[in-house]
């Protein structure tokens, strides 16, 4: 089951960088995703070889991957590059994780699933430095996705306020109670989470531009330092000496250019990341709470009792299932497993609120 596994994953990846090479603009960037895509495949074929199984009935790419071309459509290619680079990282750190129990040699394969894209990039001398300095942009901002947000901010708001809605509805047989305290819980929590998201982007931003700030001033007063340090940034990535110290020298002829080349390159801040609003993204965090945290409430503006209670656990559970399966997008695992694993762990920590709200509204009454 694992060695199939490990073919699928392969199959994918070669899919899913063929998909970046085909949306890529530049053609030297898009270049470089067909050649991981031969690679990926390459890989396939031998885990196919090494398991006695037939080269020509390669399995097509799965759902998952076929999903995630899709959602690249609507969120942006380099949302598929970061899932992928996501689980390139998980296969090393697995890979160095097992070598470390075994206590067997590593190889230089171990890590190449992260690596060889970069080795790639460093060693072409077609890839221009502002290419290479997106790409580190794009490998810098794994994980920080929309959809990602999307599916925790969800899930934060309906545990939560599942829990809270149980518990209170424990304590009070579910009248009528239940529906303000979950209105109050969905209320306090979002604006909790959009209040943090505020600060967060609003702090970051402060802090991005006092250091571009101060880059600016060091290449005022010291731009051949500057230059020295550009080149050796182009050197660390493999490209050649000369290379690196005529790039530096280009870009340093050009303040603003080089001022912005320093930024991503030095700093790794790209100025675009800043323009962001922290009021949309304070908005954005409210509205995913809230959308996760008003499931469970939904029942409560209808009726009330037992009949409340569980329509609310069923359309919870519903909900869990789905976020779980969401979620699988990022991990490669089970629909079925994340599925219902995220409605065990929010069932169980809405029974043992309920349990507790039992606990103290018999003791009130009593």
């Amino acid at each position: 089951m694992t060695n199939l596994k490990n073919i699928q994953t392969e199959i994918d990846a070669s899919f899913l960088y063929q998909v970046l090479a085909d949306h890529e603009a530049d053609a030297n960037v898009a270049s470089v995703f067909r050649q991981m895509s031969e690679i990926e495949h390459g890989h396939a074929q031998a885990f196919m070889q090494k398991n006695n199984l037939d080269i020509s009935k390669m399995p097509p790419p799965s759902r998952r991957a076929r999903v995630l071309k899709s959602i690249g459509k609507v969120l942006g290619y380099d949302y598929v590059l970061g899932v992928l680079l996501d689980t390139e990282k998980s296969i090393s750190s697995a890979v160095s994780k097992a070598r470390s129990r075994t206590k067997s040699t590593s190889s230089i394969s171990d890590t190449a699933h992260v690596t060889i894209l970069k080795n790639i990039l460093n060693t072409s001398s077609k890839v221009s430095g502002t290419n290479l300095a997106r790409f580190e942009k794009r490998h810098r901002s794994v994980g920080g996705n929309a959809l990602r947000a999307a599916v925790l901010g969800g899930n934060d708001g309906l545990v939560s306020n599942f829990s809270l809605v149980m518990g209170i509805a424990g304590a009070t047989s579910g009248q009528s109670g239940v529906l303000l305290a979950g209105m109050a819980g969905l209320l306090a929590g979002a604006l909790s989470m959009a209040l943090g998201e505020w600060i967060s982007v609003k702090s970051s931003q402060e802090l991005h531009e006092n250091q571009m700030q101060l880059e600016m001033e060091e290449l005022e007063a010291n731009p051949e330092g500057e230059e020295k340090e550009l080149a050796l940034i182009y050197q660390s990535k493999g490209i050649p000496v000369e290379q690196s110290r005529q790039m530096a020298m280009d870009v340093i002829s050009d303040k603003e250019h080089a001022h912005e080349i320093l930024i991503k390159e030095e700093l790794g801040i790209n100025p675009e990341d800043l323009k962001g609003s922290a009021m949309e993204a304070a908005i954005t965090s409210f509205v995913l709470f809230a959308a996760g945290a008003i499931i469970p409430v939904v029942p409560f503006f209808f009726t009330d009792g037992m009949k409340a209670i569980l329509i609310s656990t069923a359309m919870s559970g519903v909900g869990l299932f789905l976020i779980g399966s969401a979620i699988t997008l990022f991990t490669g695992k089970s629909v079925w497993f994340s599925g219902f694993r995220q409605v065990v762990f929010g069932l169980a920590a809405a029974a043992i609120t309920f349990g507790i709200g039992k606990l103290i509204g018999v003791s009130v009454v009593g």
